[in-house]
């Protein structure tokens, strides 16, 4: 059994157990899901002599167990390298990996691939880490040294070898590079043998990795492996704006995703009639605006129109067989792609939305009226007063008003003539705010008292 001291994401960070499926270090770049590692071997059959390693990032190559190690899914093993060795994690043995050969080296014989040497020791795991902890420092300086250089190019990534010995430089161009004097500067500084191999804009984020605009992590540097081209035909198909800055991705090339649905927008779209071809009516030409795969409409405007009219493939070849007998069609709304049933029946009998949702509702009024409802205000502060205004009576006032006799209308309940009482002239809060009172008019008549 090897150093296991990665983490699995199957059990949630857990250690990586000998039967799990998952594979990875810590992260979820091509992860592998080994679905025969339950299934036993049958009895007298040895165990596929190939196991695929992984190194830093999405780099995986097959090695032969030729010394019959115990190797298991998430072992560190050393294996052989063109000069010295190298440290790697075993991602998938036995049967799947007979399956990975015969996809990606069909017509490689078995002796061509170098062996692994032994089970990862701790030595070989503190050399590991102390080389990966020295990628970055490395990869910065030799920017300095390229822009002193005066070179256009981006080193984007460094990978260390297991023993130390040798570093790869990993760096995109737009043009060839004469990067001699670049290489004599960096082995002189860094006391290494130097490699450098270019790679592409998608190779170089899926190396890097990041977070595409879905939200997720990029495809290419979690399960995505082959990179086919991308053309702007694929965006049209599927109706999409050709605007550079949403199709382009984290590589600036147009994402790769706009592939994975294409074939399916293409088969349907065979079944939809052609759309450059414009029906003619009696009050104009109608030109294509859109097309909904989904939704099996096609769109159209009159010409100097500003309005849309929706049609399905059906009725829109019905036009063009009109057409091409040289007859006109009286106008494009006898075709148009009609309501639904329960907004029909919504639009006859707008009131009756008892089972109705508000929204159907809302667009049942507005059919119905027209367009938009103009008094929609008044209409909700007539509701919120009628609201208010209502008076909640309990079970014991109905009770006490049932046991009650019946009364004349318009008589109270302590007046039984019938005769209305006299309203209070309840003044005191007008006279309240009021200055105290002028009592010029007493004082007169007190003096008018004692003349008499």
């Amino acid at each position: 059994m090897g150093f296991k001291y990665e983490a699995c994401n199957a059990h949630h960070g857990g250690p990586i157990e000998d039967d799990c499926g998952f594979s990875g270090i810590g992260n979820s770049k091509l992860e592998v899901f080994d679905w025969l590692s339950n299934v036993e071997t049958p009895s007298g059959q040895k165990a596929y002599e190939l196991v695929e390693v992984r190194f830093k990032n999405g780099r995986k190559e097959l090695f032969r167990n030729i010394n019959e190690l115990s190797i298991y899914t998430g072992s560190i093993v050393v294996v052989k390298a063109a000069i010295g060795y190298d440290v790697g994690s075993v991602t998938i043995t036995g049967e799947l990996v007979r399956i990975q050969k015969d996809k990606k080296y069909p017509n490689t014989p078995l002796n061509e691939f170098h062996q692994v040497l032994r089970i990862a020791t701790q030595d070989d795991i503190d050399r590991w880490k102390k080389g990966q902890a020295q990628e970055k420092g490395m990869m910065v300086r030799t920017r300095e040294l390229a822009q002193k250089h005066h070179l256009n190019m981006k080193i984007s990534d460094v990978e260390f070898q297991g023993d130390l010995t040798k570093a790869t430089f990993y760096y995109t161009a737009d043009q060839r590079v004469d990067f001699r004097q670049l290489i004599k500067d960096m082995a002189e500084e860094f006391k290494i043998k130097i490699e450098m191999r270019q790679i592409g804009a998608r190779q170089e984020a899926a190396r890097i990795g990041g977070i595409g605009a879905c939200g997720r992590e990029l495809c290419c540097s979690t399960w995505l492996t082959d990179f086919r081209s991308v053309s702007t035909s694929a965006a049209r198909y599927q109706q999409l704006s050709l605007n550079p800055q949403k199709l382009a991705g984290q590589c600036g090339k147009l994402k790769c995703c706009l592939n994975f649905e294409l074939d399916m927008y293409l088969e349907s779209i065979r079944k939809f009639p052609k759309a450059d071809i414009k029906l003619k009516t009696e009050k104009g030409d109608a030109r294509h605006i859109k097309t909904d795969i989904f939704k099996k409409k096609m769109w159209y405007a009159m010409e100097g129109a500003n309005s849309l009219i929706a049609l399905t493939p059906k009725r829109v070849a019905e036009i063009q067989e009109i057409n091409k007998k040289g007859e006109l069609v009286p106008d494009l709304e006898t075709f148009e792609v009609e309501a639904d049933d329960h907004i029909k029946s919504l639009e006859a009998n707008p009131n009756n939305y008892e089972d109705a949702d508000e929204s159907f509702y809302r667009l049942a009024r507005e059919l119905a009226n027209g367009g938009k409802s103009k008094n929609k205000r008044r209409n909700k502060n007539r509701n919120r007063s009628n609201q208010g205004n209502r008076q909640v009576r309990t079970a014991e006032d109905k009770a006490k008003s049932n046991d009650k006799p019946e009364q004349p209308k318009n008589v109270a309940p302590n007046n039984p003539s019938g005769k209305q009482p006299k309203k209070k002239n309840n003044n005191r809060n007008r006279n309240r705010n009021r200055g105290p009172r002028n009592n010029s008019n007493n004082s007169n008549n007190e003096k008018k008292n004692e003349n008499l």
